[in-house]
């Protein structure tokens, strides 16, 4: 397949060329459309008790969606301000499509206590068409920010969406523009020339929009978080660069060897586009474990950033060769270096791990425990607007609240709907786990209590209170949904469903690496030192975010717990990610073994002597590409993006480069083994990256 497409590239480079501008100009164009339509809602799980309640009350409750203003920054009992405040409700009243607008100077708890704020809540009628909806909710936004106040601040409901829709956008384009000029500059440096340096950023460009529009697709048929969009991009960007930068450096070795540029691209292809092609289903393979949950977020980030893989591996062996067939031959070969000058810190550091291969062991493992040990205590929660940057208008509201009311004021409720026939006595205690409990009757004869919890939105009083329901109502037709029972269903989802994620993809990856190797045991060992940097990586993310330890210094705050989106993302993607090295290393081993099959420790050395530069690169430039993405400043995404960077820089150094040449060593020859009749199966279907054959350097290089 790798030389079919070799030679379509090689034969006809305009016209793939072509395809691929092709490519970019729809998901630049039709792809961006996905910004419209993103959603802040993730936490439902289909077939969980919260998720039935909420779509069978979305049928009998005639109310539909709302939005919450503040006015704040002056005493609300001036005159003209209330004159402005009673005329403007008057007038939002009028807007069709509106339910209800609460006076806030005539309904308890709207007006501060301090007297220097007032909450306006607007709740629109159901059942109303998107358009109508948008419609009503502009107008009702643009009737309340006409009020002359030092802060006016609204959101919420279906206009949080595209707040934060907007912001996404805006930090895409930022992220972008911070990282691909470093990114640009980086390599560079790795290259020496501006043509080498510039294709990969091609290559890149067309993983962003590859991204775009997979995510377009995906929104047609299921709601995409606004964080799909960082995290989508950031990976796409990311490993584009690293897909073209193996690539190049291979092809400029071949150029060494050949002054034929197509004959140098076919080469290139046929070895190092095979560790590609496995480095993309490893990551993509790595991900099919989000696959495993029920959530509608989790599957749809798992099939969308897989497709983003695919688009990024499709792009290095088809978009690069045939940019490297019009153009490579101004691409100056590698210099020839000796054996000895070749990397030679890579191979000293892996002769080191070699030979203290036991103080290696035990220094390094104990380490990286160490920083995993905050995972145990490690809690995710929904969370609130306190996660958005301060920038946003979702978070100014927010903090504009807190400031002036009481805690606790504007949290969802607990929401308990209580079927026909419900015993009284069981409505009863239910209604008196909190003081105020408010009921309201609904068609059908259900009847909605509403549970005010102390605290925040999704806190262990909220989540005990949705359990303390659960434990009361026995068999009578009691359910119950809100944001705190979401968050209840979707841990237990996460608790059922995570041991069979990680079967899955550590049995699939098992197979890859098997396929690409020929050795039982050196899946069981890359296995195990990615877990310990994937460990160390989360280690640090909860010690940072949600124990608040330097968390300011990224733009951030200790929350108390992590995002329920941040843990199984970093897990999936990292993993991947890590795969990613470990194929670039061990092809590299696995070319120099087949060469020399009687020596497999120095074909370790010489694995990482050759692959080290590329691996370390790899790994700087995706570094560059997640810290340019938490620039933006949403917590899920500084905790992604700072999980993803130290994972990376982890496991392309300290295990990478240590505890693999050394647990190589302590395996010896074994670490090759396999049982008979997989070796059979191996030698009949397996996979590798094709061993370079001896080549004579050209008098011209």
């Amino acid at each position: 397949m790798l030389s079919t497409l070799a030679r379509a590239a090689t034969r006809r480079p305009l016209t793939v060329i072509g395809l691929w501008a092709a490519f970019l100009l729809l998901g630049f164009g039709l792809g961006t459309g996905v910004f419209a339509d993103l959603s802040d809602d993730v936490p439902d799980v289909p077939g969980t008790e919260s998720d039935m309640a909420d779509d069978h009350l979305s049928g009998v409750d005639p109310t539909g969606e709302s939005v919450t203003a503040v006015v704040a920054g002056q005493a609300v009992s001036d005159a003209a301000l209330r004159a402005q405040v009673e005329r403007t409700v008057a007038e939002v009243r009028e807007i069709a499509g509106v339910a209800d607008v609460p006076d806030p100077y005539t309904t308890p708890g709207l007006t501060a206590r301090d007297g220097q704020a007032l909450i306006i809540p607007v709740t629109f009628e159901g059942g109303l068409s998107d358009d109508a909806e948008e419609k009503a909710t502009d107008t009702a936004v643009d009737t309340i920010k006409r009020i002359d106040a030092p802060d006016v601040h609204v959101s919420g409901g279906e206009l949080l969406g595209r707040q934060l829709g907007e912001r996404a956008q805006e930090d895409v384009k930022n992220a972008e523009l911070i990282s691909l000029p470093v990114v640009l500059a980086l390599l560079l440096v790795v290259f020496g020339g501006l043509r080498a340096a510039a294709l990969p950023l091609v290559i890149a460009v067309s993983g962003i929009a590859g991204a775009f529009l997979c995510l377009f697709a995906f929104s047609q048929v299921t709601d995409i978080s606004v964080y799909a969009i960082q995290v989508t991009t950031m990976l796409g960007l990311g490993l584009a660069i690293d897909y073209a930068l193996l690539m190049l450096v291979r092809f400029r070795e071949e150029r060494r060897h050949t002054d034929d540029v197509v004959e140098a691209v076919q080469r290139t292809v046929d070895a190092a586009g095979r560790t590609v092609l496995f480095s993309g289903l490893t990551v993509a393979v790595s991900l099919t474990g989000l696959l495993v949950f029920p959530s509608v977020f989790l599957r749809s980030m798992g099939l969308a950033v897989a497709a983003v893989v695919v688009v990024d591996m499709l792009a290095a062996v088809t978009l690069l060769p045939a940019l490297l067939t019009k153009f490579g031959g101004r691409i100056r070969p590698s210099k020839a270096r000796s054996e000895d000058e070749e990397g030679r810190v890579f191979a000293r550091l892996a002769r080191f791990a070699q030979r203290r291969r036991i103080a290696v062991l035990v220094t390094v493992v104990p380490a990286l425990l160490v920083l995993a040990l905050p995972v145990t205590g490690m809690r995710i929660a929904i969370g609130d607007a306190q996660q958005l940057p301060s920038s946003t208008e979702a978070r100014r509201l927010y903090d504009t609240v807190g400031s002036h009311f009481p805690k606790g004021t504007g949290v969802s409720p607990v929401v308990v709907v209580l079927g026909p026939g419900t015993d009284a006595e069981t409505a009863g205690r239910i209604r008196a786990l909190v003081p105020n409990a408010e009921s309201r009757e609904l068609p059908g004869g259900n009847t909605v209590v509403e549970l005010q919890p102390p605290g925040g939105v999704d806190g262990r009083a909220a989540t005990d209170l949705v359990e303390r329901v659960r434990d009361i109502r026995g068999d009578e037709p009691v359910e119950v949904t809100g944001i705190a029972a979401r968050l209840v269903d979707f841990r237990a989802m996460l608790g059922e469903r995570a041991p069979w994620a990680a079967l899955t993809v550590l049995a699939a990856i098992f197979v890859l690496l098997f396929a690409f190797t020929g050795s039982v045991l050196i899946p069981l060992r890359t296995i195990a030192t990615t877990m310990l940097s994937l460990g160390a990586a989360l280690g640090v993310v909860v010690w940072v975010f949600q124990d608040g330890h330097g968390a300011g210094l990224l733009g951030g705050e200790g929350l108390g717990a992590l995002s329920l989106t941040a843990p199984p993302l970093i897990v999936s993607i990292a993993f991947g990610l890590a795969m990613d090295y470990e194929i670039f290393i061990l092809a590299r081993m696995r070319e120099s073994l087949s060469a020399d099959p009687g020596d497999d420790q120095e074909a370790v050395v010489t694995g990482l002597r050759r692959s080290g530069r590329v691996v370390t690169c790899a790994a700087l430039l995706l570094a560059v590409v997640f810290g340019a993405f938490m620039t933006g400043g949403f917590s899920p995404i500084l905790q992604i993006g700072l999980g993803l960077t130290l994972a990376v820089l982890i496991d392309a150094t300290v295990v990478r480069m240590l505890l693999v040449p050394a647990t190589m060593a302590l395996l010896g020859r074994r670490a090759w083994w396999a049982p008979k009749p997989l070796r059979r199966v191996h030698d009949r279907f397996g996979l590798r990256e094709a061993a370079a054959p001896e080549r004579t350097v050209s008098t011209n290089a």
